[in-house]
């Protein structure tokens, strides 16, 4: 089974992993966002894109789920003893990164091709493809602080002020990464890894072209919200800000106009009724994924869900 996976931040990386632990390489295409990319201290640095290609590779950080492992910050310190800016911890590995990112794009190269070849470098097996080579921040609406940079929302303001909505600079104007329609075409299905609805998913639905070759597919979606709140980051904050419940079953109305399936957690078993009877075929199971071997365990659960209904 030939499947595109769709993901972004920690809890869509650790997924990704555990599809690529199921499936042989040539079977799985990851599209990642790159709505969260900015520059910093000249550095150009994609939090999204790094998280799923260190996870695939086996480097990231255990506890945090994102940088990378055994990590160290003498660069970092020292910035921050110049007088630098302290908000944005890089690691010195993880330094490394953004300056041969960074340097190969002033050279000319296009960010898929640097990710290619980081991902060879770094044993991923797997097609791990940006949704676009173009820029397409994210910007995120505030009730109190009106619009900031998605970094400056999310690391600077610690995801403290009240969110009112989002927009993608320049997605209009955006193009789908080579390959990637080819991915989907030859796909048997596509999979929405627990990734933020808004900030880590809308930005890959939203370039144009995606959604009318994603509408064509069968295409299953995993819940990042368990038992109300986020396992990671603020999208139940997120929901909640904007007056929608932080629930599963919200996250699937969220996608219900092109989903044939949904995966929700055991404690949200409540909702899989209603889910059913908005025409989603629903799977409940545990879905946090705490270990390496619970990636491959809920992936395995996720294809066989797949197979069922693709």
């Amino acid at each position: 089974m030939k499947i595109v996976a769709l993901a972004g931040g920690v809890g869509g990386a650790k997924l990704a992993d555990g599809l690529a632990q199921n499936l042989a390489a040539e079977d799985l295409t990851v599209i990642v966002n790159v709505g969260d990319d900015f520059t910093h201290m000249g550095l150009y640095i994609c939090p999204d894109l790094d998280t799923v290609c260190y996870t695939l590779a086996g480097l990231a950080n255990p506890d945090t789920g994102w940088g990378r492992s055994g990590e160290s910050w003498t660069v970092y310190d020292h910035v921050v003893k110049l007088g630098g800016p302290d908000w944005f911890h890089l690691g010195d590995k993880d330094i490394a990164t953004h300056l041969e990112r960074t340097r190969l794009l002033n050279e000319g190269k296009l960010l898929s091709e640097i990710v290619a070849a980081f991902c060879k470098k770094w044993g991923v097996p797997v097609n791990v493809l940006p949704v676009s080579n173009d820029p397409i921040p994210t910007i995120v609406s505030t009730k109190d602080k009106g619009e900031l940079s998605f970094q400056d929302y999310f690391v600077r303001n610690r995801c403290e002020p009240v969110v009112t909505g989002f927009r993608f600079a320049g997605i209009e104007n955006a193009t789908l990464t080579p390959g990637i329609l080819d991915a989907i075409h030859a796909a048997d299905g596509i999979i929405i890894c627990p990734s933020n609805p808004y900030v880590s998913i809308a930005p890959i639905l939203s370039v144009p072209g995606l959604m009318d070759e994603v509408k064509k597919k069968k295409v299953v979606a995993v819940s990042p919200i368990v038992g109300g709140k986020a396992i990671k980051g603020p999208a139940a904050k997120m929901f909640q800000e904007m007056g929608i419940d932080a629930s599963s079953v919200e996250v699937a109305r969220q996608y219900q106009d092109f989903l044939t399936g949904f995966i929700l957690d055991t404690v949200d078993s409540e909702y899989a009724g209603e889910i059913q009877r908005s025409g989603i075929i629903s799977l409940v199971t545990n879905t946090v994924m705490q270990t390496i071997n619970d990636r491959k365990r809920l992936a395995s659960e996720v294809l066989s869900f797949c197979e069922g209904i693709f």
